[in-house]
């Protein structure tokens, strides 16, 4: 199932997307995705509607360094345990948004990524039982301000600035996220292609290992971390992250004004 987040003419609503590529339908979901959902009777054409965020986030959970060539292009030995850190839910945009560059960052990259989607509270979560609380996956796009990483050492700011975190186009539920390929692309040019089957920690591992620390709650999301090939994006470029399996965010950048 493709789950998403659409604005029609009605408002709001979750939807399954349903259909072949040009004809697709958004069913409207009652209520929320989780569990087994259910449907109002109402449904639009995808191409009438705008896909969102497909999902609202109260945290999303990010993976560093867990591509080992990544780790090298970024000057570091990949790390024995994971490190993860947190991107405020404010810098979550849909598909089709602007990345906004801000003012003060003068280097900016982009960091296609897979993304799981939590679907129900869990803590302490074994790495063989991480299937049972996951919603599915989508594409993200961790936004880095690597000039203000360099100057703050840490990243809260580097990777917190609003639309920093593209998230889409939607959900898919049932996908087997062990050896998807995974490519970035800045104008049409590929930027970086990967497989996730390089992931150093592996969705199970990573799902055991934030859920050590922190209690997630179903629409949360844990971005796995990026592969080797990060470069810049500047106004006016337009930053495309491909998954097998999912599909392809698309997102064009532009300059915030002072």
């Amino acid at each position: 199932m493709r789950l998403g987040r659409i604005a029609s003419p009605d408002g709001v609503a979750f939807v399954s997307i349903e259909g072949e590529d040009g004809t697709e339908t958004a069913r409207e979901i009652a209520e929320h995705p989780f569990g087994t959902p259910t449907f109002t009777g109402r449904q639009w054409p995808l191409a009438d509607v705008r896909l969102l965020a497909p999902i609202l986030a109260s945290k999303v959970v990010c993976m560093g360094k867990n591509y080992a060539a990544h780790a090298a292009e970024m000057g570091s030995a990949p790390p024995e345990s994971p490190v993860i850190f947190i991107k405020p839910n404010t810098s979550i945009i849909g598909p089709g948004l602007p990345i906004q560059l801000p003012p003060s960052a003068s280097e900016v990259h982009h960091e296609g990524e897979l993304a799981i989607v939590i679907g129900r509270p869990c803590k302490d979560v074994p790495a063989s039982r991480a299937v049972e609380n996951i919603l599915g996956y989508t594409i993200g796009n961790d936004v880095s301000a690597r000039d203000h990483q360099r100057a703050d050492g840490q990243w809260t700011r580097a990777k917190g600035h609003d639309t920093f975190c593209p998230l889409g186009p939607w959900i898919v539920t049932d996908l087997d996220p062990s050896d998807l390929a995974i490519r970035t692309e800045v104008n049409g040019q590929v930027r970086q292609s990967s497989r996730t089957s390089l992931l150093l920690h592996d969705v199970g591992a990573i799902v055991e290992w934030v859920s050590a620390v922190m209690t997630l709650l179903p629409g949360d999301v844990i971005l796995t971390g990026t592969p080797e090939g990060v470069g810049p994006i500047v106004d006016g470029d337009t930053v495309s992250v491909t998954i097998e399996g999912i599909g392809t965010l698309s997102n064009p950048v532009v300059r915030k004004a002072k």
